[in-house]
């Protein structure tokens, strides 16, 4: 039986995760359970699965967590702060641990889980595109291992040749074709998307995701995030990464050679297909996914995206180009806009202009260690700030 923590437990992620692991009571079992605020949540899933340690992000959450778990009688122990998640990510009972805090927040947790020499599930893009040279370098320098939990880059890897991972054309791959729905606004006229909302946003046709991440998939800077994440964990170029629009969201990426076959992995849109093969990896477990129904799905569509109507796409890639701290930036300011977006301070398509205006605004370094890297990341988050309120006491929103 494995011991498996899961940081960021009561987001999607998470919850799909612990899902497939009730599934297999004889092969898994719980050891650290961590989240940001939800005292319910983590209450909820600490008397079902019994961990030894539980995690929330702040100390008034935790002392919430503790009097509730003391009133049941479960004795897991209860921590705080980064200290607590640095802890559970590399607790010695668990040989596995799934990164599922979303946004920069993930990126030590996930460096500590990386440096204890675990199997790292990988559902945190943002800890490869703020630190990928520096993670992967510790990744080799720990012995630890990387499983893609991103649909798109769980089906690349499914789809490549063992240990092509430093070099894509030693095993004969041409190029990574990365699908992508398109999100809600796919076939919106460009016009309207000025006066999007974030609940409009936040419906994705395909995929029940967080609010952070469904925004993201509607301005494809998700996609974008994932091209970089691609960069980094196949030592794949820029070019040799297309992006291709799929809005059924039935194939969930390709991988081309050179000898003109494409190989493509194809499910349902569930997330619980790519965590449980990561969980069982090389092995196979049943997911709780339902079968493909390829009568009923009938037809697949495919489509270039409109990098006029996806201008974060089109940043991402320029961010990949450009190397360095561009892609720290990046997400930096694109964290910030989407909060902006979010709390209706900002509008959709300005979210974009943020990024634009942050990234003209910084210059592009070349830093290799944590510190330079996290304060690179404030400075973005900053200056990001204030292009939001000068946009917002400019338009009159809030």
């Amino acid at each position: 039986m494995k011991g498996l923590t899961v940081l960021g437990s009561t987001g999607s992620i998470g919850v799909s995760t612990l899902d497939v692991v009730a599934r297999h009571p004889e092969k898994y079992h719980i050891v650290a359970l961590t989240a940001k605020s939800d005292v319910q949540g983590m209450l909820h899933q600490c008397e079902r699965f019994k961990p030894k340690i539980a995690v929330m992000a702040d100390t008034e959450s935790a002392n919430l967590l503790a009097i509730g778990l003391s009133q049941k009688g479960i004795s897991t122990e209860v921590l705080s702060g980064l200290r607590g998640l640095e802890i559970a990510a590399a607790i010695p009972d668990a040989e596995i641990v799934m990164a599922a805090i979303v946004g920069a927040a993930g990126l030590l947790p996930a460096l500590a889980a990386v440096r204890a020499g675990k199997r790292l599930l990988l559902a945190n893009k943002e800890a490869l595109v703020v630190a990928g040279s520096l993670f992967m370098a510790e990744v080799a320098a720990h012995g630890a291992e990387i499983l893609p939990i991103d649909s798109e880059h769980n089906a690349v890897f499914q789809c490549l040749p063992p240990g092509v991972e430093e070099k894509l054309t030693a095993g004969g791959v041409k190029r990574i074709l990365l699908t992508a729905s398109g999100g809600p606004f796919r076939t919106m006229p460009i016009e309207q998307l000025a006066s999007v909302t974030p609940a409009q946003a936040c419906a994705h046709p395909n995929w029940d995701m967080g609010r952070k991440i469904s925004v993201d998939s509607a301005t494809m800077m998700n996609k974008g995030l994932e091209v970089i994440e691609a960069h980094w964990l196949f030592g794949a170029d820029a070019e040799e990464i297309q992006v291709v629009l799929h809005p059924q969201s039935i194939i969930h990426s390709m991988v081309e050679y050179v000898d003109g076959s494409v190989l493509a992995q194809l499910g349902n849109p569930d997330m619980r297909t790519p965590i449980a093969h990561a969980l069982a990896w090389p092995q196979r477990i049943e997911s709780g996914v339902d079968s493909l129904d390829l009568f009923q799905v009938a037809r697949l569509d495919f489509d270039q995206p409109d990098l006029q109507r996806y201008p974060c796409l089109k940043l991402a890639y320029q961010a990949i180009q450009a190397g360095g701290t561009a892609s720290v930036i990046l997400n930096a300011a694109n964290e910030v806009a989407v909060e902006a977006f979010l709390s209706e301070r900002l509008g959709f398509t300005d979210i974009a202009s943020v990024v634009d205006e942050t990234l003209q605004r910084m210059p592009v370094e070349n830093a290799e260690d944590l510190g330079t890297l996290l304060n690179i990341d404030r400075q973005g988050r900053a200056i990001a700030e204030q292009v939001v309120h000068n946009r917002v006491i400019t338009s009159g929103i809030g």
